[in-house]
């Protein structure tokens, strides 16, 4: 059993920056691939980036790829990102998912606004 709690998430404003973290309980986390996603009001969760579990294989969707970066640190059983030049359209709630095999987890969520 893996639980997963998001925080970092607050009120910016335009090209403002953030880092969440998503802070994992149990010994196999950092056997777990962990990705990041987000949901905006009246929309679908859509993917933000992910990370395999050593952290040497990183993707990211195509609308945050140069202004957020994923990483881990498995001594800490957490995984970050940080979002930096953030605009409107990044408003939403940030999830992060810890799945290996069959086993797929989720945080509940950490709010980022941004302000234009």
């Amino acid at each position: 059993q893996v639980q997963l709690v998001e925080s970092g998430g607050g009120l910016v404003q335009t090209g403002g920056s953030l880092r969440l973290s998503c802070a994992a309980s149990g010994r196999t986390f950092s056997s777990y691939a962990v990705g990041w996603f987000r949901q905006a009001p009246g929309k679908e969760r859509d993917f933000v980036a992910a990370v395999n579990w050593s952290g040497s294989s990183t993707s990211y969707a195509n609308s945050v790829k140069g202004r957020f970066t994923i990483a881990r640190d498995n001594a800490k059983n957490t995984v970050y990102l940080q979002m930096n030049n953030l605009k409107p359209e990044d408003t939403a709630v940030y999830y992060c998912n810890g799945n290996r095999g069959g086993s797929n987890y989720w945080g509940q969520g950490t709010q980022v606004t941004v302000s234009s």
